[in-house]
């Protein structure tokens, strides 16, 4: 069984988590990868011109990351960047599409989970 990876934030980080994606994690990751590194202004207006659907998602957990750090821990917004931006699997619907001669073929609905963390950088 493969070893679970858990985020250990350090004191002054914030995480965002967005459990029910429904686009598979590697169309999430492409889109987290955009992020990762960036400070949170330029990262918001990345993720606003992307033209990738799953964008208004990451955007969404971004926004919710940077809102629990105003009001839970009180940081300044102009000072956030993005330490992080992982993506995991979910669970994964199955549907079946009728074919010919009374048979089906699968059909594989994917979720994802997107973890944001923000981090303080001192200026």
């Amino acid at each position: 069984m493969a070893k679970r990876l858990r985020i250990k934030p350090l004191s002054e980080d914030v995480i965002a988590r967005d459990r029910m994606i429904q686009a598979s994690p590697r169309k999430v990751n492409l889109v987290a990868r955009l992020i990762r590194g960036m400070p949170v202004a330029r990262a918001l207006d990345a993720l606003k011109f992307c033209k990738k659907a799953v964008a208004k998602d990451v955007s969404r957990t971004l926004q919710s990351a940077i809102s629990n750090a105003e009001t839970n821990y009180g940081l300044d917004v102009d000072l956030l960047t993005v330490r992080e931006a992982s993506v995991g699997k979910a669970i994964t619907l199955r549907r079946f599409m009728a074919r010919a001669k009374g048979s089906g073929s699968p059909i594989l609905k994917k979720f994802s989970r997107l973890t944001v963390v923000l981090c303080e950088t001192g200026d």
